[in-house]
C-alpha cells in the first residue's frame, strides 16, 4: 500500500514547490473521515484514495488535484459536507470533490437511468474543470486493478461500464495508455475465457518474437542514425483487448493476424518524422492502404502521429508510429499534458489555452445535447455513440474539415456542420456527383448538402445515421413535427368548441388561463387536446367559468332517428343522415375539420378494418396518443365509442385535386375454387386502376375460397366501379365492402 510520505515525495519530484502541509492535512482528514471503513479486499479504505492520488502523480498534476483525489469519496461515503471541504481546503477543491460525487437522491427506475444521470453530472463537472475527469479516471483505474476482490456479479457489470464509458472517455481525452490498461482490466473480467486464451497465445509468441523485435529496433535505429536522425525506437506486442477486438471486427483467427507487433519511433523535430517515414518506406515494403498521417490532420483528441505498416525483417508485418517527443507526451497523457509548470508551479488546467483544444470542442458539443433536454437514456446512447468511432475526414465545398465516424453518411455530415442543415437536407453531392443520402463517406470526400426549407427529416433516418448528434437531432425534429401536428389538431378542436357556444377563440384568452389547465404554454394545451389527453370542454370551462355543457343522446340513437343530430360531447360532432347532400348544412359543416389523408398537417389514420374513401360520410374518433381515426358513418365499430362522447369529432373531406392520393378500402371476395381465379380477381383490380396492398385467405371449402383484399382507390365512385366489374366475372360468387 502507498504511504503518505511516499506520495509527498512523488509530488515533490516534479513540483519542488508543492504545499506539503496541504497534502498532509488532506490525508489526515480523509483518514479520519473514512475511519474504520474497509475495502472489499479487507484493506483500510484510506488505501484507495492514496493509490488514486499516486496514479495522478504520474500525470504530474497540481496540488489541488492531488488533494481532491485524497478527499474524493468523503462527501459520498462519509458524513462530510461540501461546506466543510470548502471551509478547510477552499472552494476550488470543494468543487472538484463535489463533481466526483455520484447522484444518490434521485428516484430512478432503472440502473441505466441512474448510470446516465451520473454520467450527465460528471460531464457537467468536467466542463467546469477537466481535473474532475482525471481524478475520476484514476479512481476507476484503481478500482479495476482491485476488481478481483468484488463479487462476481458486480465484476461483470463494472467491467462492462468501463468498456462502455470510461475507457473510451479516456481515449477521447487522448490518454491512450490509461485507456488500454482500463480495456485490458475490464476484458479480463468481462470475458475471462477469451482473455486467458489470448494471453496464453501472446506468451507463446513473445518467446519466439523477442529476437525479432530486438533486431528491428537495432536495425531501424542504426539506419536513422546514419541519416543524422536521433530517434528512440521501442517495440512491443499489442494488448489482449486490442487483438480480441480486431479478431471480432475482421472475423479472423489469432493466426491470421499479421500486425501484432507495434513500434514507436520518437524523434526530435517535426521534419524528422517525414524523413524517418522516407527511410522506412525505402528500406522495407509498404503494406498498401495502411498509411495514415495524423500530423497533417490530427485526431479529435489532439493525437498527432504518422502510422504506417511495412513488411520488415523475416517477412514479419509490423506497424510503426512516428512522432516527436511533444506528440508522444500528448499521446500518453492526453489532456493532462496541457498542465504546464512554470517556476515549479502548476498552472490550473481550467485556465490553460487547452480550453480551445479539440477535446474541449467535443465536450461543448456533448453539453449542447445535455441542454436540449433529451431523456437520460437517450443522452447515454448519444454519448456512447460519440465515444466509439474511428475517423473519416471530409470537407465542405469551402474547405472546412469535418471529422466523422467510419460509415458516416451525408446526413451525419450535414448535422455535423449545423443542425439546421441536417434538418433541411434533401440530397447530397459527393465530389460533385449526386449520391443518395444513405451513401457511405470516405476519407477526403468533398460533400455538398442540397437543402429545401420547410423540410422535416424522416424518422427512418434515425436508423441510418451513425453519429449521436445526428440521431438526437432527428429525434427532436420528429417529435417537434408530431407535436406541431397535434397542436394544429388541438387548435381546430378548441376553435370549434368556442364557436359552438357562440364565443370567439383567441390565443390571449387561452394564455390567461394556463395555470388553471396546469400547462406551461399555449402549445402544451393545444397538443394535449390534439392527443386526446385534455377534453376541449375543460378548456372552454377554464376560460368561461359559468359555461355549462349540454350533451345529447348517443350516436347510435341519432342515426336511427334521422334528421340533423345534436352536438356529440364537447368535440363538436355535427353530421347528417345517410342520403342527405354533403353540401347541405351551411355553417355547421363549414366548422368540420378538413381531412385530406395520411401525411398532411394533422395526425390522421383510417379505420384498420375497412378504411374510408372520399364520398363516404365520415366520423372522426380522437384516440389519445395517435390522433384522429376516420370511420365511414355506417361502420359498426362506432358503437364502441357511444359512451365516450368527448372523443367524437366533426370531420369532412377536403380533397386537393392538384395532388390526388389513394385511400384504403377492404373487400371480402368469395371465388370458385378453380385454377386462375386469383389471377382474374387481381386482373380486374389492376385493369381498373386499383392498387392491391395485401391479400389473405379468410376461409375455404371444397368449392369456394373466401379472400380479404386490402386495396387503395381514389374515391367511392372508383371503389364501386371495381366492385361492379368484379361481380361480372363468373368465377366470383360474391363481393362486399367491409365497413369496419
Amino acid at each position: 500500500m502507498m504511504r503518505q510520505y511516499e506520495l509527498v515525495e512523488k509530488v515533490k519530484a516534479y513540483n519542488p514547490h508543492t504545499d506539503e502541509a496541504l497534502l498532509n492535512r488532506a490525508y489526515v482528514y480523509a483518514m479520519r473521515a473514512h475511519g474504520n471503513q474497509k475495502r472489499a479486499s479487507g484493506a483500510p479504505y484510506i488505501s484507495h484514495p492514496l493509490e488514486v492520488a499516486a496514479i495522478l502523480t504520474d500525470l504530474k498534476l497540481d496540488d489541488a488535484t492531488i488533494v481532491a483525489a485524497l478527499l474524493h469519496d468523503t462527501i459520498e461515503d462519509t458524513e462530510t459536507t461540501r461546506e466543510e471541504i470548502d471551509k478547510l481546503f477552499g472552494s476550488q477543491i470543494g468543487r472538484l470533490v463535489e463533481g466526483l460525487t455520484k447522484i444518490q437522491k434521485l428516484d430512478l427506475v432503472s440502473k441505466k437511468a441512474a448510470q446516465a444521470e451520473n454520467l450527465r453530472k460528471l460531464l457537467l463537472a468536467i466542463a467546469d474543470d477537466v481535473r474532475v475527469l482525471l481524478i475520476k479516471l484514476a479512481d476507476r483505474l484503481h478500482n479495476m486493478r482491485t476488481l478481483h476482490h468484488m463479487a462476481e456479479a458486480k465484476r461483470a457489470r463494472i467491467a462492462e461500464e468501463t468498456l462502455d464509458i470510461y475507457a473510451p472517455l479516456a481515449g477521447r481525452m487522448g490518454m491512450q495508455d490509461l485507456r488500454e490498461e482500463l480495456e485490458d482490466l475490464a476484458f479480463r473480467h468481462f470475458s475471462p475465457d477469451a482473455y486467458q486464451a489470448i494471453i496464453h497465445r501472446l506468451e507463446e509468441l513473445s518467446e519466439k518474437s523477442e529476437p525479432v523485435i530486438e533486431r528491428i529496433e537495432k536495425e531501424l535505429t542504426q539506419k536513422l542514425s546514419a541519416s543524422g536522425i536521433h530517434a528512440s525506437v521501442k517495440g512491443r506486442m499489442k494488448r489482449a483487448y486490442s487483438i480480441w477486438k480486431k479478431m471480432e471486427r475482421k472475423s479472423v483467427s489469432f493466426e491470421q493476424l499479421s500486425d501484432i507487433f507495434g513500434f514507436r519511433v520518437v524523434v526530435d523535430r517535426l521534419e524528422d518524422c517525414y524523413a524517418t517515414l522516407g527511410i522506412v518506406h525505402t528500406t522495407w515494403q509498404v503494406v498498401p492502404g495502411r498509411f495514415k498521417d495524423y500530423i497533417s490532420t490530427s485526431k479529435q483528441n489532439d493525437y498527432r502521429s504518422i502510422h504506417t505498416t511495412v513488411v520488415g525483417p523475416g517477412k514479419q508485418r509490423v506497424e510503426l508510429q512516428i512522432r516527436t517527443e511533444e506528440m508522444d507526451r500528448i499521446a500518453e497523457y492526453g489532456i493532462a499534458a496541457h498542465a504546464i509548470y512554470k517556476d515549479g508551479r502548476a498552472l490550473p488546467l481550467s485556465s490553460r489555452d487547452s480550453v480551445e483544444s479539440n477535446v474541449y470542442a467535443w465536450l461543448r458539443r456533448t453539453l449542447e445535447t445535455l441542454s436540449e433536454g433529451d431523456s437520460a437514456e437517450e443522452f447515454l446512447e448519444h454519448t456512447k455513440l460519440e465515444l466509439f468511432h474511428d475517423q473519416v475526414f471530409c470537407f465542405t465545398p469551402k474547405g472546412q474539415l469535418i471529422t466523422l465516424p467510419q460509415n458516416a453518411t451525408p446526413i451525419d455530415f450535414a448535422y455535423a456542420v449545423h443542425t439546421n442543415i441536417g434538418d433541411t437536407a434533401v440530397g447530397a453531392k459527393v465530389n460533385g456527383v449526386l449520391v443518395p443520402l444513405v451513401s457511405t463517406l470516405r476519407n477526403g470526400d468533398e460533400v455538398e448538402i442540397v437543402r429545401a426549407e420547410g423540410q422535416t427529416p424522416p424518422s427512418a433516418w434515425e436508423e441510418i445515421v451513425v453519429t449521436g448528434k445526428a440521431r438526437a437531432a432527428i429525434r427532436r425534429a420528429t417529435r417537434a413535427a408530431v407535436r406541431k401536428q397535434y397542436a394544429g389538431l388541438g387548435q381546430k378542436i378548441i376553435e370549434r368548441a368556442f364557436e359552438r357556444i357562440g364565443k370567439e377563440y383567441t390565443d390571449q384568452r387561452l394564455k390567461a388561463v394556463l395555470p388553471r389547465l396546469a400547462r406551461a404554454s399555449l402549445e402544451d394545451v393545444l397538443a394535449a387536446v390534439g392527443r386526446g389527453e385534455m377534453y376541449s370542454g375543460d378548456v372552454v370551462k377554464a376560460v368561461y367559468l359559468d359555461y355549462r355543457e349540454e350533451q345529447s343522446a348517443g350516436a347510435g340513437a341519432n342515426l336511427a332517428e334521422g334528421g340533423w343530430f345534436g352536438m356529440k360531447g364537447g368535440q363538436g360532432l355535427v353530421f347528417k343522415v345517410p342520403g342527405s347532400s354533403e353540401g347541405d348544412g351551411g355553417g355547421e359543416l363549414s366548422r368540420a375539420i378538413p381531412i385530406r389523408g395520411i401525411g398532411g398537417d394533422l395526425p390522421v389514420q383510417f379505420s384498420p378494418n375497412g378504411g374510408a374513401v372520399p364520398g363516404d360520410r365520415i366520423i372522426g374518433i380522437l384516440t389519445p396518443g395517435i390522433g384522429i381515426t376516420i370511420y365511414p358513418i355506417q361502420s359498426p365499430a362506432l358503437t364502441a365509442f357511444d359512451d365516450e362522447p368527448e372523443r367524437w369529432l366533426d370531420v369532412r373531406w377536403d380533397i386537393d385535386e392538384r395532388h390526388p392520393q389513394r385511400f384504403p378500402a377492404q373487400l371480402n371476395v368469395t371465388v370458385i375454387n378453380e385454377p386462375g381465379a386469383l389471377a382474374q380477381v387481381a386482373g380486374v383490380i389492376g385493369e381498373n386502376d386499383g392498387n392491391i396492398d395485401s391479400m389473405s385467405l379468410a376461409g375455404k371449402t371444397a368449392d369456394y375460397r373466401d379472400m380479404v383484399i386490402n386495396l387503395e382507390v381514389w374515391d367511392l365512385k372508383h371503389l364501386n366501379s371495381i366492385i361492379s366489374q368484379l361481380k361480372t366475372k363468373s368465377v366470383i360468387s360474391a363481393v362486399e365492402r367491409v365497413n369496419g
